[in-house]
């Protein structure tokens, strides 16, 4: 105590036992003989000593991996000195002399050095050493070419970098970074490789990290990476997760209560005079559209606290409207009508901007031909793949650009179906009361399978939702609204409210703590969590707070 070195950071104190830390430029420290002369020693992975280096109450963690990594993520994160001190109290250095030195001599530009202590390594494949050499000379290289020493730089592309080249195109670029100088404009055709040549010696280290075993070099962000994994799979494990990833804590371990899933009724709206056949939120989630048998389509505004209020009703059709559709920019709004015609809707005005027929004509008598009721068409987010029924069983995948086509066979009648947000998998309706999922990407198939939920006469849709969309819900015609989480394929939750069939459902795109729900008994159920209905006690909204079919003032 009271000496003068105790205000000096622990990469500058002496050690009596394993010699002098001297600090590197990027926070690491090269200890000199910590394991003897360069001569002798080895960049060998660190050993451990006995059943004490072992740590973790299941005994799998080595106590030398353990404290590395720790140091690794100190000094990565600024706190040179707290590493440093770790490596001296603990005893177990981050790295060995020789790595530290090799490390040193990149920092420093020593290339030719720097590749000689790269073969001393042990223990390395030739293609290792030759990736690594081929990184430190062409740094070397192109430091020569900034510095306009050309003649020096020929002679290293000629003599050291030609024999390792592997790829005769890289060396061709190489080749044509000679006719530029730093006076000069970049020529045609390489100004990624021009524009990538004076990455910093610091971010040279980080490539040969890539390179070199881990127990040699530690990679960057170990210890965030590992964290990560741990976060992930507690994300995954967990039911009812449907929060936001930045909610997770380190200090606990991580699980959703079903109070993330939208159960509790919020709001209930009854400006439709007749049954509610469909309803779908806007790509943005502001908007809420439905659709009824009294011959009119709603636009809903969404505001804050989830609530909603009606913004327009669109009056046209001469019959039932049976469908809505977003376009992709949520600037208009399709009905279908019973009638066989479709309409195209301004949303801010509520004009009706253009009628079709089924045939694709222009009309002003809103007459058509009928379609089947179990129709159904969908179109992905980049408009190359339109999806639709070309049979009772079977679902055409056709692509817009190639004109290939696919198709979905299934067991029974297709009901309806809908597509994700990430065109990834088209959940598909059946009438034996089941539901599949179809995995579109790659090896396209069904992988899961969803029951429970009552159809035997109606046309139900069923969408998928929540947080990046890890759940499926559906109506049915027992009056209840069903919601699975979707890989498990558990039913995790059945809402009661309504007082008949449940139509359609839709999940906010925006908020996943946002259901709505159409049905036979004129109404639209907007559904959240038991929070929002404590936000809007207190807010100034003065309608009536609904939860589960019972009314609160």
């Amino acid at each position: 105590m009271g000496g003068g070195d105790e205000d000096e950071p622990p990469s500058k104190r002496k050690k009596s036992s394993s010699g002098e830390l001297v600090g590197l430029s990027n926070g690491s420290s090269h200890t000199e003989s910590v394991f003897g002369s360069l001569g002798e020693t080895m960049a060998r992975p660190l050993q451990s000593q006995g059943d004490e280096d072992m740590v973790g109450s299941k005994g799998v963690i080595k106590r030398v991996e353990y404290v590395r990594i720790i140091a690794k993520a100190l000094y990565s994160l600024g706190y040179k000195k707290s590493g440093a001190l770790l490596e001296e109290e603990s005893g177990i250095p981050l790295h060995s002399s020789l790595i530290n030195l090799f490390m040193e001599q990149i920092l420093e530009g020593n290339w030719d050095e720097s590749v000689k202590t790269l073969h001393k390594f042990g223990m390395l494949d030739e293609n290792i050493i030759k990736s690594a050499s081929s990184l430190i000379l062409e740094q070397k290289y192109f430091e020569l070419l900034d510095t306009e020493n050309v003649m020096e730089a020929v002679k290293t592309l000629r003599t050291y970098i030609a024999p390792l080249c592997i790829d005769n195109s890289r060396l061709r670029e190489l080749s044509s970074c000679i006719l530029t100088s730093p006076s000069n404009g970049l020529p045609n055709g390489i100004p990624s490789l021009i524009s990538n040549r004076k990455k910093s010696r610091s971010k040279l280290l980080e490539d040969l990290q890539k390179l070199l075993p881990a127990t040699l070099m530690i990679p960057e962000r170990r210890l965030e990476n590992l964290v990560e994994q741990a976060l992930s799979l507690q994300r995954d494990a967990c039911r009812f997760h449907n929060s936001s990833d930045q909610e997770m804590s380190l200090y606990v371990d991580h699980h959703c209560g079903k109070d993330q899933i939208p159960s509790h009724t919020l709001q209930i709206l009854k400006d439709h005079e007749d049954e509610v056949w469909c309803l779908q939120f806007s790509h943005n989630g502001k908007y809420l559209a439905s659709s009824s048998k009294d011959l009119s389509a709603i636009i809903w505004q969404v505001n804050g606290h989830s609530q909603v209020s009606l913004k327009h009703k669109l009056s046209g059709h001469q019959k039932s409207v049976s469908f809505v559709a977003w376009s992709p920019n949520d600037g208009q709004l399709l009905t279908c009508g019973v009638e066989g015609t479709v309409r195209c809707w301004d949303v801010e005005t509520d004009k009706s901007i253009i009628v079709w027929d089924l045939n694709g004509k222009e009309v002003d008598v809103l007459k058509g031909k009928r379609t089947l009721l179990i129709s159904d068409l969908e179109v992905s987010s980049d408009g190359k793949l339109i999806i639709s029924m070309c049979r009772e069983n079977m679902i055409l995948l056709y692509n817009m650009e190639t004109k290939a086509e696919e198709f979905l066979e299934e067991t029974h009648t297709i009901v309806s179906f809908s597509l994700s947000l990430d065109d990834k998998f088209l959940l598909v309706n059946l009438c034996n009361q089941e539901m599949h999922l179809w995995n579109l990407k790659g090896d396209v198939k069904v992988v899961a399978m969803y029951e429970g939920y009552k159809r035997t006469r109606l046309l139900i849709r069923s969408c998928l939702g929540g947080l990046e969309q890890g759940f499926i819900a559906s109506g049915s015609e027992d009056s209840q609204v069903y919601i699975w989480q979707r890989d498990s394929m558990e039913l995790i939750e059945v809402l009661p409210g309504h007082s008949g069939a449940v139509n359609c459902v839709s999940w906010n795109p925006s908020n996943p703590h946002m259901l709505a729900s159409a049905s036979d008994d004129r109404t639209i159920r907007i559904w959240g969590l038991n929070a929002q209905i404590k936000k809007q006690k207190g807010s100034n909204w003065h309608g009536n707070h609904y939860c589960n079919g019972s009314t609160k003032k």
